[in-house]
């Protein structure tokens, strides 16, 4: 038996919020988790978080439900530059059905692409 697994785009207001979020210049650490609506088949906003830390923002995320996190910290070079890297993470942990794995696993590449991430996307099959 098969299904037929849709790769889902992200939605307009998170384009937008996306937008924004790479041209913040706080310095903290903050993140923006999305999640996929499986009525609308979009990639939606779950959650925003400022002035977290990763072990706090790892507290946060559901256990059992992939998530995409846009994590943005400040980096300070040896140069005196200072940057702002956004880091994409798709988070998957053991025990997601195999439906909503494909649908995450298959939509991952389109929504590096929607939010114009250009720095190496990762993996994450578990959270400890």
């Amino acid at each position: 038996m098969s299904s037929n697994v849709s790769v889902c785009e992200m939605s307009q207001e998170v384009i937008d919020l996306l937008k924004k979020f790479k041209l913040r210049k706080e310095k903290n650490i903050a993140a923006i988790v999305l999640k996929i609506d499986r009525a609308s088949l979009k990639i939606v906003l779950d959650e925003e978080y400022n002035d977290i830390s990763v072990s706090d923002l790892q507290e946060e995320l559901p256990s059992q439900q992939p998530r995409y996190v846009c994590l943005s910290y400040v980096q300070n070079h040896s140069d005196g530059r200072v940057s702002y890297p956004l880091i994409f993470v798709f988070i998957s942990p053991p025990g997601v059905s195999p439906e909503l794995q494909m649908m995450y696993a298959g939509s991952k590449t389109k929504a590096v692409k929607d939010g114009d991430f250009t720095k190496v996307d990762f993996v994450l099959l578990k959270l400890q």
